[in-house]
């Protein structure tokens, strides 16, 4: 069975396979006989890919665009594979997110440091560097034409200060990175969907990504493709309850002070009894499919609240 299905208007979602199934997802848009890569996934994520352009009868040749959101590596580490196969590619990346591509070094060695050499190549396998003649620095409001198909770039910080998301009208949805959140397909609350802020550190700004979010939502779309997790129909359904969850992370910080680490392990009981009781979350789903993204989201709450005046 594919790993991929076609969601509309040439919008293909693929799954990148980031620490397993149902986790990170990529986009292809595939237009003209042109194709744009959203995501990357990581260097693992390429055999997927590969796939994708196989059964569809596309080559390498025709991918034109390589687009990660924002550096974090499950959506741009394997953008320096991708581009070694894709020869006629340009990355487009944010400007803050770029010297990062050219030269991902200091990116290796910061999550080698967290995880370790051996760890780090299970999880992301090789990250090369990528010509610098073959970046497109992509600021606000930036257009990117795949054929005559108009991509806007739009700056979303909030998430992070290096992340954009991306317009696509013709589709009428927006590729969203983590600015609007994650959204498992499989995760319900009384049979529907919910969404959650990502806050993972360091950049975490909660009244930048209010702004964001009011940014994307003021091109009305009709959905949004998320990273975490596949397309998220009638945005318009959530957007509030996804404000209102910014601001009850904020508070429960706020409530715990973690002025260091040590009190983020009760971060993390607390904000899990709190998903538990308000979304009806089963003990089980939250130590498993949502354990990782509340830890991350208490790690970067909590380094939040110790820079919060710098």
């Amino acid at each position: 069975m594919p790993d991929y299905e076609h969601l509309g208007k040439g919008v293909y979602h693929l799954d990148s396979h980031y620490t397993g199934a149902g986790v990170a997802s990529l986009y292809a848009i595939v237009h003209n006989e042109e194709v744009a890569f959203i995501e990357t996934g990581i260097a693992h994520s390429l055999p997927y890919v590969k796939r994708f352009l196989h059964d569809q009868g596309l080559s390498a040749d025709q991918v034109r665009y390589v687009i990660p959101t924002h550096v974090h590596l499950d959506h741009a580490g394997g953008a320096g594979v991708m581009m070694q196969t894709f020869p006629n590619a340009e990355l487009v990346i944010h400007p803050r997110g770029a010297r990062h591509m050219i030269d991902p070094s200091r990116l290796i060695a910061g999550t080698i440091q967290v995880y370790g050499e051996k760890l780090f190549h299970e999880i992301y396998g090789d990250i090369p560097a990528i010509e610098e003649s073959r970046v497109i620095v992509a600021e606000h409001e930036t257009r990117i034409m795949l054929n005559d198909r108009e991509l806007l770039i739009v700056d979303t910080p909030g998430h992070a200060y290096h992340h954009f998301c991306i317009v696509d009208a013709f589709s009428q949805g927006i590729f969203t990175g983590d600015t609007f959140g994650l959204s498992y397909p499989d995760v319900l609350t009384h049979g529907k969907r919910f969404i959650l802020p990502t806050t993972t550190p360091v950049h975490f700004n909660p009244q930048a990504l209010h702004s964001s979010v009011d940014l994307l939502m003021s091109f009305k779309p009709e959905r949004m493709y998320l990273t975490h997790f596949n397309v998220l129909p009638d945005p318009a359904l959530l957007v509030d309850q996804y404000h209102n969850w910014i601001d009850k992370f904020v508070a429960l910080t706020e409530q715990i002070k973690p002025v260091d680490n040590s009190l983020i392990p009760d971060m993390i009981d607390r904000m899990g009894t709190q998903l538990g009781t308000e979304f009806g979350i089963p003990a089980k789903v939250l130590e498993t499919k949502l354990a990782m993204d509340i830890k991350l989201n208490c790690q970067g709450l909590a380094y939040w609240y110790q820079h919060r005046d710098d």
